[in-house]
């Protein structure tokens, strides 16, 4: 059973910060057994990898990535493509994602068949 403690961060300056005390629970911990990937997935995985360019300059790790998806619909979560893409750019670029050390993920509502996605992978260290 899993002890879970609520508690505030000492504050420095005025935020809304909450800090739970409980080990995050990591997507292969979520779920039993195999994932296989989807026929959607695969053809969008290499229809994305085509789309991208054949190389990338983010530096030395540590990194801090920058997402932004234009959805045609409003109800679609900001955070619900970012592991997809992130697998799909370590794929294509040949870095590990356990490297990204932060990342900040917006979007915005576009007209349906104008949706899109942006990025932007920085190093830590030359910011």
């Amino acid at each position: 059973m899993m002890s879970m403690m609520l508690r505030s961060p000492p504050m420095t300056r005025k935020k809304r910060t909450m800090r739970i005390d409980i080990k995050p629970l990591s997507v292969n911990e979520a779920w039993q057994g195999r994932r296989i990937k989807t026929k959607k997935y695969k053809e969008y995985e290499k229809a994305l990898s085509l789309l991208l360019p054949k190389s990338y300059k983010m530096g030395k790790p540590p990194y801090h990535v920058e997402y932004n998806f234009g959805f045609s619909n409003v109800l679609s979560d900001v955070d619900n493509p970012v592991k997809l893409l992130q697998d799909i750019l370590q794929k294509k670029y040949g870095f590990n994602d356990k490297d990204i050390q932060s990342f900040c993920a917006t979007k915005e509502k576009v007209t349906k068949g104008q949706e899109y996605i942006a990025f932007e992978i920085t190093s830590v260290n030359e910011k």
